[in-house]
């Protein structure tokens, strides 16, 4: 389930938007935490917080709101796009829209099920794939034991699944060290390259 603020006369721009996604264990947040660390002095890169009806770990910094709260801000408009996954419900801040109309460029890290919501909303949209090997995915899974998102054996089917149900623009196979998968995707947030291709 998904969802978006209200439809817009006509697609939002001239910035980009960066979706970054990309099964359960394959390093997403480490390669995003990375990026974000090295654009600290780009003003025209930003990282919005996104908003989850769970607790942040070590493994995911998020705002966090309970159920009600969120379905308030929800209700308020508060999000340019939500969904809804494991059972918790996840929200980008609609302050991107306003990021994007003035040229900036936004990295998200989303669910695949909002991918063909946001490239009919936003002009210029960049879906990034992180991945790693199924072996590679469940010893990850195993050390960070998140119960609240349900059995291990669930979750790795789930991830498995994503790969061929994104459609992406880019792909980064997240199994060497960070700093590799890192330099990827910089290169994916500071280049707009114009072309197809997978990295």
């Amino acid at each position: 389930m998904e969802a978006a603020r209200p439809e817009q006369t006509s697609l939002i721009g001239p910035g980009r938007l960066v979706l970054i996604v990309g099964p359960s264990g394959a390093g997403k947040d480490t390669l995003i935490s990375g990026a974000r660390l090295e654009c600290t002095n780009e003003p025209a890169i930003v990282f919005p917080r996104r908003v989850v009806t769970r607790a942040s770990s070590a493994y995911e910094d998020h705002a966090t709101l309970g159920i009600g709260a969120f379905n308030q801000a929800l209700a308020a408009g508060r999000f340019a796009l939500w969904w809804e996954a494991h059972g918790h419900r996840y929200g980008i801040p609609a302050s991107i829209d306003d990021d994007i109309r003035a040229g900036r460029t936004v990295v998200c890290n989303v669910s695949r099920t909002i991918i063909d919501l946001a490239r009919r909303r936003y002009a210029r949209v960049a879906v990034v794939l992180i991945t790693a090997p199924p072996r590679v995915l469940e010893a990850r899974l195993a050390r960070r034991d998140r119960q609240s998102d349900g059995d291990a054996t669930d979750r790795l089917a789930r991830s498995i699944d994503v790969t061929g149900t994104c459609q992406p623009n880019f792909v980064i196979g997240n199994v060497a060290r960070p700093l590799v998968g890192v330099r990827r995707l910089l290169n994916v947030i500071r280049d707009d390259p114009a072309i197809l291709v997978s990295i």
